[in-house]
């Protein structure tokens, strides 16, 4: 006899990371992660480094100054903001709290695979709403809600897809939810965003009891070594999460490298002015090469390359030219592959690989 797991565990597929090269002695180039190829702000480096004399000290559980400077940053009350390792382990702990058996977790179609993981690790069942054009749909959410749902998440814009939906929609989806149901806005990618109808969530959850707003560290600001990401919800949800997340969750020296990155107000227009230009330049010599891009709003692109055999077939030999994008098999979006913006010269050599492999199919 073995020990037995819950029975919903045994239905989650392990997340899988964006591939790299197994030798980190080789020269690759990494577009599979969503990452930041300009790497962070050389204060947040600075600061991280300084702050590696004190690694025998436990860390400000409750990330004071942290919450204190994002709270700064972003007008909002630093009572109301929690913070943790990555916003994956916010996902998670929401989840934990507020479902469980008999209960369902509500997302979009392509919605972040950790939705589902995380429903099915606390025993509740991950529904998922059909989309409309690779786009979160908030008739279909609204339509898959039933008296047993805790949980609505929505990506904003999604990954994979790029998408995104406007303020309005997402208004429309807060008024028309049970009061007792958290509407979850995951808004990883906000920095990046440019379009004027769009708001990260910082308006609803002010103006709600049932709204929380998801943010990351690992995007723009190129921090995804250090696993921070941080919450901005009404008191009490903060209140729950405080009671069940571990008492030292992020590391002194990553709090210390995001307070630095902070402080430069500079850092973050130049790197979505950067993937801007990147990604536009990207997206039109992809379109020459006769493969489609889909619009985004974040720093990748969903490509879609006609047949799930092609898309294949590109994936294989990019990886023998140590050229790694991402996978969307796990999604069901077998003929599309997700691709990191770059720099120039990785948008360059990416470029120059594709022209070769699709010469050859």
């Amino acid at each position: 006899m073995l020990p037995t797991p819950k029975p919903s565990i045994l239905n989650i597929s392990s997340y899988i990371p964006g591939k790299a090269a197994d030798d980190p002695d080789r020269d690759f180039i990494k577009l599979s992660s969503n990452e930041n190829p300009y790497g962070a702000n050389p204060l947040a480096v600075a600061a991280f480094n300084a702050n590696n004399n004190n690694l025998h000290r436990y860390p400000d559980g409750a990330a004071n100054n942290l919450r204190k400077k994002i709270a700064e940053k972003n007008n909002i009350p630093a009572e109301q903001i929690l913070c943790g390792a990555g916003s994956d382990e916010l996902i998670g702990l929401l989840v934990h709290a507020y479902a469980g058996a008999g209960d369902e977790v509500l997302y979009s179609q392509y919605g972040f695979l950790m939705y589902n993981i995380y429903a099915n690790a606390s025993g509740a069942t991950p529904v998922a709403a059909a989309e409309t054009n690779l786009t979160t749909d908030v008739d279909a959410l609204l339509a898959a809600v039933t008296p047993r749902t805790k949980i609505v998440f929505v990506a904003n814009p999604n990954n994979p897809t790029g998408s995104y939906i406007s303020t309005a929609e997402l208004k429309r989806l807060r008024t028309n939810l049970p009061e007792n149901v958290i509407l979850a806005l995951d808004s990883a990618y906000a920095e990046y965003v440019e379009k004027p109808d769009y708001n990260a969530g910082e308006e609803l959850v002010a103006g709600s009891n049932n709204v929380v707003m998801l943010r990351t560290f690992s995007k723009i600001y190129g921090l995804a070594a250090l696993r921070i990401g941080w919450m901005y919800a009404p008191e009490n949800i903060i209140d729950s999460l405080n009671r069940i997340r571990s008492p030292f969750n992020t590391s002194q020296p990553s709090q210390t490298a995001v307070i630095a990155a902070l402080e430069d107000t500079n850092f973050v227009p130049q790197q979505r002015e950067l993937n801007r230009k990147n990604r536009t330049e990207l997206c039109n010599k992809l379109q020459a090469l006769g493969v489609t891009p889909l619009p985004s709003e974040g720093n990748f692109l969903l490509v879609d390359f006609g047949t799930d055999t092609k898309a294949k077939k590109v994936l294989h030999e990019l990886e023998n030219r140590y050229i790694f994008v991402r996978s969307v098999n796990s999604y069901g979006l077998y003929k599309y592959l997700r691709i990191t913006v770059g720099t120039e010269k990785e948008n360059a050599a990416l470029i120059a690989a594709l022209q070769e492999i699709l010469d050859e199919l």
